[in-house]
């Protein structure tokens, strides 16, 4: 008995044959390219989330009667992953505090403007001083040299960090 497929049969087939064929090749690239995504991270090459470590946090002890102070903080990253300071609250202050960043003008005058975010580099340091960036504070006058104000610095990757800073004269950080 000879058994041979009908003509439609065959060209149904040879279909069947040519799409298999024309899958194999973006599932081959696939395979390759999880298969090598999977060894870089085995390897340990595949990044870290960004590793946030906030020391040196100081506030300016208030002068006269100025209605604003400033603190600044120091927020090392250890991590492969840069991440960004969005906001600065206080449980002890309420509301006022904002993000600054110190400017300079053509013509050499000094400025502060607000701040949406501050930069945190990947394994990098963000080192807030009187001349690059600072959290503008409420000045409270029944605060005293040594005293610990908390704040909690929120960042776009790593949530919120609690820490306390220590008043301090100004000009000594």
């Amino acid at each position: 008995m000879n058994i041979s497929m009908t003509a439609p049969a065959a060209r149904k087939a040879g279909r069947l044959r040519q799409s298999l064929l024309d899958a194999a090749a973006p599932v081959a690239a696939c395979a390759v390219a999880l298969g090598g995504l999977t060894a870089w991270t085995s390897l340990g090459n595949a990044g870290t989330p960004p590793d946030l470590d906030v020391t040196r946090a100081r506030v300016f002890l208030p002068t006269g009667d100025t209605p604003d102070t400033a603190a600044f903080f120091r927020v090392t990253n250890q991590g492969d992953s840069a991440d960004e300071l969005t906001a600065v609250t206080s449980p002890a202050i309420g509301d006022g505090i904002a993000l600054s960043r110190h400017r300079m003008t053509p013509e050499g005058a000094a400025y502060r403007d607000v701040a949406d975010r501050i930069q945190v580099p990947a394994r990098g340091t963000l080192d807030m001083t009187a001349m690059s960036s600072d959290v503008t504070v409420p000045a409270d006058p029944d605060w005293h040299l040594g005293d610990r104000i908390s704040f909690d610095l929120h960042f776009t990757h790593s949530g919120t960090v609690r820490v306390r800073a220590e008043v301090v004269r100004p000009g000594s950080l």
